[in-house]
């Protein structure tokens, strides 16, 4: 779970007017954002969203790049086993556990969906080590569907603004399905993010270069 960020009171929730404007010029700056993962399927996503928990999109494209050519199917990574998939991703953190997670998601990859990812909420946080956050990146990204997951980035930017404040992750999530015009929702997860990471940071946010700042609630903003 994120860090506790307080959320921004009611007073400060950004006016919808306000929310289209913002992904206006979210949009705008980025017409057609993706996730900095490197992948090729639905698959090699969903893998590399397992990988990259408590680790950067950096750190696990540098395991992928080599594991992927390698093995990049259910049936190929489940040949490697645990110990010979442990070689690929030793870089990331918490790589143990995540193997063994990845090599059991292989598992009941073949044997309950045929070798493929089902585009399935509950089919996919069934599998081991994916939760909804994970399931929402995998939905979103792969399939297209309109579903926001929630990371550290994410939910500071929804308190920040004021675009959706919560205490905790799911209410984040909810109110921004429910406050985002469904013509910016499809790519709101990536705009979200990325503004997380480059802009919206957590020690220093970069006000001055901050496209929406006029419109952001955040009341210590930093100055130029």
């Amino acid at each position: 779970m994120p860090p506790a960020t307080k959320a921004a009171p009611r007073s400060a929730r950004m006016p919808k007017a306000d929310v289209v404007e913002m992904f206006t010029r979210l949009r705008e700056l980025n017409p057609h954002p993706k996730t900095e993962l490197e992948y090729t399927t639905p698959f090699e996503l969903l893998v590399a969203v397992a990988l990259s928990a408590q680790a950067t999109d950096v750190g696990v494209n540098k395991a992928t790049r080599k594991l992927f050519p390698v093995a990049n199917t259910p049936q190929a990574i489940l040949a490697l086993g645990e110990d010979g998939l442990k070689k690929y991703i030793a870089t990331i953190g918490l790589f143990n556990a995540k193997a063994k997670n990845v090599i059991a998601t292989c598992r009941l990859l073949i044997e309950q969906h045929g070798g493929e990812v089902p585009r399935d909420r509950a089919a996919l946080e069934a599998l081991p080590g994916v939760g909804r956050k994970t399931a929402n990146v995998v939905l979103n990204t792969a399939f297209g569907e309109p579903v926001m997951a929630v990371d550290t980035h994410i939910f500071r930017v929804a308190n920040r603004t004021g675009l959706a404040p919560g205490k905790d992750v799911r209410t984040v999530e909810d109110l921004l399905v429910k406050v985002i015009p469904a013509e910016f929702l499809l790519d709101a997860h990536h705009w979200l993010i990325l503004h997380g990471r480059y802009v919206c940071k957590a020690r220093k946010p970069d006000c001055p270069q901050c496209v929406i700042r006029d419109l952001c609630r955040f009341k210590q903003k930093t100055a130029a």
